[in-house]
């Protein structure tokens, strides 16, 4: 059952895919999940698993309480001034980004990150290092330094997480507002595609809050961009004109027919540094980070518009704010909604114990209904 794709007129009918940004030369054959396609792991937008939850079990990883400390995201370094050229942006972003050679269960492969604090986190995407084994993160510095990286935590439902490596004094990239984005600002994607470390692209924002589902899990409110993102950007960094990190680059969308899987067409996403901010403190501090539920299932075959709910989970907040089976959920906080997709995303974007309001279509009977979101179980 799948979900309506984002609106275009092609020239031509295509069929168009979405999948991570992540370069996998010599991934490992599995039994199940998305086929690796030409080194691309290729996923379809199409509904999530078990009847379209909203939220999911996050992943942990048991780690010694030394090496997830309470630490916070350096957040206060200075920007560039505004009108800094792409040459300038470029020469102080890079030292903070690196690139990923993962060893892991779903074979080896290479992607990017960047910096976010002097003693050695750094972000990068959940199917980029969620799957790496013990000692198997190579991460490789601008200047040519390599060392070993530890895995803290990832989040699937993000496609989030975070690597330690043992250094300090390191460089890092001051993180931005994603919120503040507006479609036609210009942004400038860093990392290694291909391998090819140190890449740099540029262009616009081309829309925001666009529903994605990228992998089998994550579900992306994504920052849409024309810059160039290829497999093996996924995790590094979308800069603004300032150097500020807005965006982490993890997947694209390709015109596809049959097995064949082409790059960049000019539609990559990007997970919003708003959202990746507050997943990557918890994960540092804790290991795992929580999803904000409404507590219900969603009908994926609904054609909407809106989310039509298909059960209410006992004692969830859904229940106790008075949303029923066969309810469709509209709106969120004023934002329409469309679909199941949007309506997951859209909540994903928020935090457990956000207050928000929800319109509901019942049979006709439109109604504002006040949620707590709270916390998926881990």
């Amino acid at each position: 059952m799948s979900t309506p794709l984002p609106p275009f007129t092609p020239a031509e009918p295509v069929t168009t895919s979405f999948a991570p940004a992540w370069e996998q030369p010599v991934p490992k054959k599995r039994g199940r999940g998305p086929a690796i396609v030409g080194g691309l792991l290729v996923t379809a937008l199409v509904a999530g698993a078990a009847g379209g939850a909203v939220g999911f079990v996050a992943a942990k990883q048991t780690l010694p309480t030394s090496v997830v400390a309470a630490a916070t995201v350096d957040s206060g370094s200075p920007s560039l001034p505004a009108g800094s050229s792409i040459a300038d942006v470029a020469a102080a972003v890079q030292p903070a980004v690196v690139q990923l050679n993962v060893s892991g269960t779903d074979g080896e492969g290479t992607g990017s990150g960047f910096i976010i604090s002097q003693d050695g986190y750094i972000i990068t995407n959940n199917h980029v290092a969620g799957s790496a084994k013990d000692g198997g993160i190579d991460v490789l510095f601008s200047d040519g330094t390599k060392v070993k990286g530890t895995l803290i935590g990832a989040n699937s439902g993000y496609d989030l997480a975070v690597v330690k490596v043992d250094k300090s004094g390191l460089k890092t990239v001051p993180l931005g507002k994603s919120s503040t984005l507006r479609v036609g600002d210009e942004v400038i994607a860093l990392g290694s595609p291909l391998g090819l470390q140190g890449t740099v692209t540029s262009g616009i924002v081309s829309s925001l809050n666009r529903p994605v589902t990228a992998g089998e899990q994550s579900y992306i409110n994504a920052i849409q961009t024309d810059a160039a993102i290829n497999p093996g950007n996924s995790g590094g960094p979308l800069v603004n004109g300032n150097g500020a990190v807005v965006g982490v680059n993890s997947a694209i969308a390709s015109m596809a027919s049959g097995e064949a899987q082409s790059g960049s067409i000019g539609l990559g996403f990007s997970i919003p540094i708003d959202t990746a901010k507050r997943i990557a403190n918890e994960i540092i501090n804790t290991g795992s980070a929580k999803t904000p539920v409404i507590g219900v299932q969603l009908a994926m075959d609904f054609v909407g518009p809106g989310a039509k709910v298909s059960s209410v989970t006992a004692g969830g907040s859904a229940g106790k704010a008075g949303i029923k089976n066969g309810d469709v959920i509209t709106k969120v906080n004023g934002q329409i909604i469309a679909d199941g997709t949007q309506l997951i995303v859209t909540v994903r974007s928020f935090a457990p114990g956000d207050r928000v309001q929800l319109t509901i279509d019942r049979g006709g009977q439109t109604l504002t209904l006040p949620l707590n979101l709270t916390a998926s179980k881990a």
